[in-house]
Formats: C-alpha cells, sequence, structure tokens
C-alpha cells in the first residue's frame, strides 16, 4: 500500500514522539522527524502553507534531504551543505511578500514542533537557530529597517504558543 509524503510524515512523527517526547536531537534521524512534523503542520498552516504549496510548489520527498542537511550542518557540523539558502525566499518575496506574522508563525510551528519531540540542548539550539534564521531571513528581504510588528501590534510572533502547541 502506497502512503502519501504527509500520511508518512505523520505516522513517523506520531510514532516518534511516542518515545523520545523526552530526548534530544542527536542527528540526521532525529532531525528528519523533526522536518517532516514541521513540513506537514507548515504544509496544512492557512497562513504559512500557501507559500510552500501555492507559491513555491515544494516537493517534501525532494526538500526534505536538503534541509535535512541544512539543519544538520546547523546543529551538528556534520552535513555538506552548500547551497544558497537566501535565493529561494527572495523568489519567494518577490512573489508575494513574507511579513513578520508570516515569519512569526514559522517560529510558531518550530518551536512547537521541536517542544512535541525533544527536550535538551540540542533541541534548544534548533529553536533559538530557527528564530535567528526567520528574523535574518525577513531584515535582509524587507530591508533592515523592516518592523517586527504586526498591523494588530502583536509583534514578531502573532499568536499565543499555548494555542499552537495544543494545535501540533
Amino acid at each position: 500500500m502506497s502512503h502519501t509524503a504527509a500520511e508518512t510524515a505523520a505516522e513517523t512523527a506520531d510514532t516518534a514522539a511516542a518515545g523520545i517526547a523526552d530526548a534530544d536531537i542527536s542527528g540526521r534521524a532525529d532531525l528528519d522527524v523533526v522536518l517532516r512534523r514541521f513540513y506537514t503542520a507548515a504544509f496544512a498552516d492557512p497562513r504559512i502553507g500557501p507559500f510552500f504549496t501555492e507559491i513555491a510548489g515544494t516537493d517534501l520527498d525532494v526538500h526534505l534531504p536538503r534541509i535535512t542537511d541544512f539543519w544538520e550542518r546547523a546543529l551538528f557540523r556534520s552535513a555538506d551543505y552548500r547551497r544558497n539558502a537566501f535565493a529561494p525566499h527572495a523568489a519567494l518575496q518577490s512573489a508575494r511578500e513574507m511579513t513578520a506574522e508570516d515569519f512569526g508563525r514559522w517560529v510558531q510551528l518550530w518551536r512547537a514542533t521541536i517542544d512535541g519531540l525533544h527536550r535538551g540542548p540540542n533541541a534548544e539550539r534548533a529553536k533559538a537557530q530557527g528564530e535567528r534564521i526567520a528574523l535574518t531571513l525577513h531584515k535582509r528581504l524587507a530591508g533592515a529597517d523592516a518592523s517586527l510588528e504586526s498591523a494588530d501590534g502583536l509583534g514578531f510572533v502573532p499568536l499565543a504558543a499555548l494555542q499552537l502547541r495544543s494545535f501540533a
């Protein structure tokens, strides 16, 4: 029986969450589970999902090995990632502006995914690195003087983390 990437990701995440919720991120296999769960949520998210599904037309099976290399390099310095991570985001920005709220939502989903699966120094570093990347991308795309405030004044992360954690 053939599964879609989303079904496989959900099954993998459910299996992983049952056994590793208190373990730290320890390598590529853990990153694969985190990233599958994160992208499953991100693709389905009404705010940022269209960037992945409609604008970029992201194929998770193609994207996942690349982004896993990125995160393995960022956290463990053990993968060879030599791609230009900025270029695809610049292309998205030219198609549809990515706002502080969009980057804030990405950070929320990223943090909630990691919190739902892992605890420890690598998990904390992954969350901090994700937020730094989001802030850097937002500033580079929107300009150094870009505001991190949303239209409603709620700031970079516009939704309550508790709401998101119940979703993730």
